[in-house]
């Protein structure tokens, strides 16, 4: 599968997976990646908001769906990742397509007007819940929030992780059952890598 997903993608990012790797800096890998693409492509996505952006990974792959004039507006606190980020992307023709702003995602997102196609979450854990309930207002009807590793290893499904007091893993699993118990959504998860929650606003 993942010789299959490598056949169209830019050389790119055989780079950003060796400098992940050589930083233990935590990425969705190619298949994620293929899925995330597949799923704005399906729905017509032009604008994408990301909360954590890290150095642009996956804002490459939702600025392939986006097309030319679609926007994918990237958050990521350090200011190396914009640089890192606007390096990487240059190369493949599609920073023109990312807005990178470097703060706080909510505060971001709070600053920035509209709905949006897809509300991608890959930021703090222990801020999930807050990002969806924030999120979910501003999704255009028809439209997905998508978020990354809400299996976390498979510590959702262990009893003993349910404590409030377990943090980020406490707050992935108030996260997910939030998402699962709003009516205004559709909502599956995708075990594909660490688990990708996609939600569907009806």
């Amino acid at each position: 599968m993942r010789d299959l997903a490598k056949r169209t993608d830019h050389p790119v990012l055989a780079e950003m997976e060796a400098f992940a790797q050589a930083h233990q800096f935590p990425i969705v890998n190619r298949l994620a990646g293929v899925f995330l693409e597949t799923q704005a492509k399906m729905i017509g996505a032009k604008r994408v908001f990301e909360f954590g952006s890290g150095y642009g990974y996956s804002a490459y792959w939702f600025a392939r769906a986006v097309g030319e004039g679609g926007c994918v507006v990237c958050c990521d606190s350090d200011a190396r990742n914009l640089e890192r980020a606007q390096r990487y992307l240059s190369q493949t023709d599609l920073w023109e397509r990312v807005q990178f702003n470097v703060g706080m995602a909510q505060a971001v997102f709070a600053q920035t007007d509209g709905l949006f196609d897809i509300c991608y979450n890959d930021a703090d854990k222990g801020d999930y819940p807050q990002i969806w309930l924030m999120a979910k207002q501003r999704i255009r009807p028809g439209g997905l929030y998508i978020a990354d590793n809400v299996l976390w290893q498979g510590r959702v499904t262990m009893p003993a992780y349910h404590d409030p007091a377990m943090g980020s893993t406490a707050a992935i699993i108030e996260h997910n059952r939030l998402i699962f118990d709003d009516p205004e959504f559709d909502t599956f998860i995708n075990p594909t890598r660490d688990g990708l929650v996609v939600a569907r606003r009806k």
